[in-house]
């Protein structure tokens, strides 16, 4: 998928090996690095004493000893989820049985992607809010990867925990019909109103400039929606199939796959939009296609 260009903290990325970020703040990947996954999945370690551990990741028992080996001799208290897919959250349940950590995320109906090991003690909601004498965590509910996904805002050090809603050097994936590209492109909207200065993302570096990095990626969304409008245009009936090739024709093809399904959630969103519709099956016009043939 297309690269998104940002300023960086580059600290090494070291499956395994605990990174300090901030005085608040730790970082221990886990080593299940993928084209889906970036070098790994990034659990971030919040306090000095009393600790917040958000996505703890996937059940990798060096993983699980690696955030265990960190945390010895201090109090994890609580365990929080970004959301509930197999590389966030499956830890979690690991964790709480080693340390009787509260585990902290929000649910969703199973789309065949879901981690159902996975079962909270505390059931989120926008802006509840984790305050300790250390610092002050806040919960964003930001639907579009997926429906139940939250970021998490570090107000103390003015930095967004992202998990998937915003990934480094690449656009995250919306898959249909618990992703929703209308509600992406609403929830980065809202997170440019939090005046965060850096993005802590579940995959990939620390990124600074926060507003900037989330404009860029509206921008680029809309970018591409842009080029679904022309290709549908040029061609009227289309489908995924036809338009895949000239959507994407920017990318690599070992990626189409995946294009495929960013593709179809941008034509979801035109729907919702009211700028497309589901013409057969298979094939889908622009709206002013679909008036011209009923004239």
């Amino acid at each position: 998928m297309a690269q998104m260009q940002a300023a960086l903290l580059e600290i090494d990325i070291e499956p395994g090996q605990p990174a300090e970020i901030s005085p608040l703040l730790r970082r221990i990947t886990a080593p299940n690095p993928s084209i889906m996954t970036g070098p790994g999945t990034n659990s971030y370690i919040v306090g000095r004493r009393q600790l917040a551990l958000i996505d703890p990741g996937p059940s990798i028992s060096s993983h699980v000893q690696a955030l265990l080996d960190y945390c010895e001799g201090l109090e994890l208290r609580w365990v929080i989820v970004t959301h509930t897919h197999p590389d966030h959250s499956p830890a979690a349940k690991l964790l709480a049985e080693a340390t009787g950590a509260e585990l902290i995320g929000a649910l969703i109906d199973d789309d065949g992607h879901q981690d159902r090991s996975f079962t909270p003690d505390t059931h989120l909601h926008h802006n509840w809010v984790l305050q300790t004498e250390e610092f002050t965590l806040r919960a964003l509910h930001t639907p579009g990867h997926v429906g139940n996904h939250y970021c998490f805002y570090l107000e103390d050090e003015k930095t967004l925990f992202t998990g998937d809603h915003i990934m480094q050097g690449t656009t995250v994936v919306v898959i249909p019909p618990s992703g929703d590209m209308h509600d992406y492109l609403k929830s980065l909207e809202s997170l440019k109103t939090l005046g965060a200065e850096r993005l802590a993302p579940a995959h990939g570096h620390i990124m600074t400039q926060a507003n900037a990095v989330i404009q860029a990626l509206i921008d680029h969304r809309l970018g591409r929606e842009a080029k679904v409008v022309a290709a549908m245009d040029a061609m009227g009936e289309a489908n995924v199939e036809t338009l895949l090739p000239v959507v994407y024709d920017d990318v690599d093809p070992a990626v189409l796959d995946v294009a495929k399904i960013a593709l179809w959630s941008h034509l979801l969103k035109l729907e919702k939009d009211g700028r497309a519709e589901k013409y057969s099956r298979e094939h889908w016009l622009l709206e002013q296609e679909i008036w011209r043939l009923l004239d």
